[in-house]
């Protein structure tokens, strides 16, 4: 058997060998090619936005809320302010276990439902980062101290020093100023996250809500360096925020206690329009409701008591209360028979107790049995006679009533620097034809003649009403807001949701001015001027409502006894439930809320008028009893000084 040796190739071993070497070095150096290409992308070309990344990683952004403009009277009275306080806040970067901490803070805290599930569900809550989330306000000193002790167990949590809104005079004022609330979801999606960064409170209703651009301010920010575990070790640098401007009204306090006061808790409405300057001195909805609870997030069993109740104390009746106006609007449609000629002051008429439409049996009945005999103008504004005014509306046709009407601001908005108001109803036949598609019937002009059927009104257009009557057709535009100072220059803040090494900011010199009223936004119909065909009969029906209430028939005659001026007025009763033909009004018979509305407007003093008042009583029965004497103490109040009366006792509430 031939047995074979194997030799070894040198020279084709060499050749492999070095084809591998060359191999890896050209490997090695496209890698390290890439290396390099890869560095002088990073450090070259990508130098700006790297070192941002590290400037980010080291200094912080945060932003200081600024404080909340104040609210004043007309006599300085400071109606909201700012009060210091702490809070339990919580940082979300710093938090790794929701479940843990909140164990630990029911430990030492009374946190409420909603408070616990903010802590569990605080890695949802969208927001900058690193920026603390407030959680439960107003703590106490107890209450801090045991968060200090225990603030190793609690990484992420933190007392906070806050400023948070006060109502000195929360019941008086809650329906004018509304409140501020926490920022939820909802304000979240109309609001610049830029502009209430580090802010946990908007408003909510009322003024606050109107005016809140002006309320709220401007943010400041400051830059912090802070470790790799985000603490903060100092301040680089800080733009201080510009606080809100602060707002003075034409609310005057002291008559708003007066009306309260007056009013003795009952439900209803006062409003009170300076003429001169369309100043609202009163605007009170009773009963009222406490607003502070609402800034710091109102309990749920205090709520549904407030919104459960009868009374409805959280129910605007100022703005949204549409009533019918009853005998009260008996002015406005004697001068719409003045300016049509559908009547004068010499014509007299007979009144039996009733009136009929031609070809009907139904009986319109007065709301005194037997009539009130032979009435002209006057003295059917002076006793409130209905069967006059029933026979004027049915000769002035719905077509011309709804013309008149309008020009007095019936079915508009009074366009007040609030918000919120309804329209009530000014009925016409389109206004029929379209709400319920059927026409419209004669009998409906005679009710809505005396202010009932579907004629409606908010006090506030009553009052306007008025004030323009008192004016001699001449348009008041009621307004709240009388002057907004304006504390410090408006500046062009960064982006607070960015931040690069090359950000400049410049800060403007601090300067106090007073601004004028912001215009309202929304469309209005122009209000023009109503000329009487004789302007003499501005005086006369001034002078027939005077009779109203220093007449020895008038209908609210008794408020006249000691009185130092001359009042102009009209009472009022509109009815809550309908009366059957035959049947005879009893209140006593009726359950409280089924009772008559009482009513009263009026102005002062009658030789020249300087404000116009309007108070509604719901079921408060007949105006010249319940609504006339809030009336008079609330004009006393006005023109105190003016006429010498004694003053009233105004203990000054806290």
């Amino acid at each position: 058997m031939t047995k074979f040796v194997t030799l070894q190739d040198f020279y084709r071993e060499s050749a492999l060998f070095r084809r591998r070497v060359w191999f890896l070095v050209f490997g090695v150096f496209l890698l390290a090619l890439a290396l390099l290409s890869r560095l002088f992308y990073l450090q070259v070309l990508q130098f700006d936005y790297h070192s941002t990344l590290s400037e980010r990683n080291r200094i912080r952004l945060e932003p200081l809320p600024p404080n909340r403009g104040l609210i004043r009277d007309a006599k300085g009275n400071l109606l909201a302010e700012n009060r210091p306080t702490h809070s339990l806040s919580i940082i979300k970067e710093n938090i790794k276990d929701p479940e843990r901490t909140l164990r630990i803070l029911n430990t030492l805290l009374q946190l409420s439902e909603d408070e616990q599930n903010q802590v569990l569900n605080i890695k949802r809550v969208r927001g900058r980062p690193f920026q603390p989330i407030a959680i439960h306000f107003n703590l106490t000193e107890v209450e801090i101290a045991r968060l200090a002790v225990n603030r190793y167990r609690l990484p992420g949590v933190m007392v906070q020093a806050d400023l948070v809104r006060y109502y000195p005079y929360p019941e008086l004022t809650a329906h004018v100023l509304g409140y501020v609330g926490r920022i939820n979801e909802k304000d979240e999606a109309s609001i610049d996250p830029a502009t209430y960064a580090g802010t946990n409170h908007i408003g909510k209703l009322g003024l606050e809500r109107f005016y809140e651009t002006q309320l709220h301010g401007e943010v400041g920010y400051q830059k912090v360096e802070t470790n790799a575990r985000g603490r903060e070790l100092r301040i680089l640098e800080q733009i201080d925020p510009v606080p809100g401007e602060e707002l003075t009204l034409y609310l005057d306090l002291d008559m708003q206690r007066v009306a309260m006061a007056a009013m003795a808790g009952r439900r209803g409405a006062v409003v009170a329009i300076e003429l001169a300057t369309g100043g609202v001195k009163v605007m009170l909805s009773s009963p009222s409701f406490d607003g502070n609870p609402f800034v710091t997030g109102i309990d749920g069993p205090s709520y549904r008591a407030l919104n459960e109740s009868e009374d409805r104390p959280l129910f605007n009746r100022v703005l949204k209360g549409q009533y019918p106006p009853g005998s009260t609007l008996k002015p406005f449609v004697g001068l719409a028979g003045l300016y049509y000629g559908k009547t004068s002051w010499q014509q007299v008429m007979s009144d039996p107790g009733f009136f009929q439409l031609e070809g009907s049996d139904h009986k319109y009945r007065d709301w005194k049995k037997g009539g009130h005999g032979s009435v002209d103008l006057k003295k059917a504004m002076a006793q409130s006679c209905d069967i006059f005014f029933y026979r004027l509306a049915n000769n002035l046709g719905i077509d011309k009533y709804h013309e008149f009407l309008q020009q007095f601001g019936f079915g508009l908005a009074t366009q007040i620097d609030i918000g919120g108001e309804r329209l009530g109803i000014l009925p016409s036949r389109e206004w029929k034809q379209k709400r319920f598609g059927q026409p419209w019937f004669p009998g409906e002009t005679l009710v809505v003649g005396i202010g009932q059927g579907y004629m409606s009104a908010t006090p506030m257009q009553l009052a306007v009403a008025v004030a323009q009557l008192a004016n001699k057709g001449h348009p008041v535009q009621p307004r709240l807001l009388q002057s907004m100072t304006q504390l410090a220059q408006h500046r062009q803040l960064p982006d607070l949701r960015a931040l690069t090494s090359t950000q400049e900011i410049e800060e403007e010199s601090t300067t106090t001015k007073t601004v004028e009223q912001p215009q309202p936004t929304e469309p209005v119909q122009p209000r023009h001027v109503v000329t009487l065909p004789d302007p003499a009969d501005w005086d006369r029906m001034f002078d027939a409502m005077h009779e109203v209430v220093h007449g020895a028939g008038g209908t609210a005659k008794r408020i006249s006894k000691d009185i130092r001026y001359q009042m102009a007025g009209k009472t009022g009763t509109s009815q809550v439930v309908a009366i059957k033909q035959n049947e005879k009004y009893d209140a006593k018979k009726l359950a409280e809320i089924h009772r008559d509305h009482a009513l009263f407007v009026g102005f002062a003093p009658v030789e020249k008028p300087q404000i116009a008042v309007v108070v509604l009583v719901e079921n408060g029965g007949h105006g010249g009893a319940t609504a006339a004497p809030i009336a008079r103490e609330v004009l006393d109040a006005y023109l105190i000084q003016d006429y010498g009366v004694n003053p009233v006792d105004l203990d000054t509430e806290h």
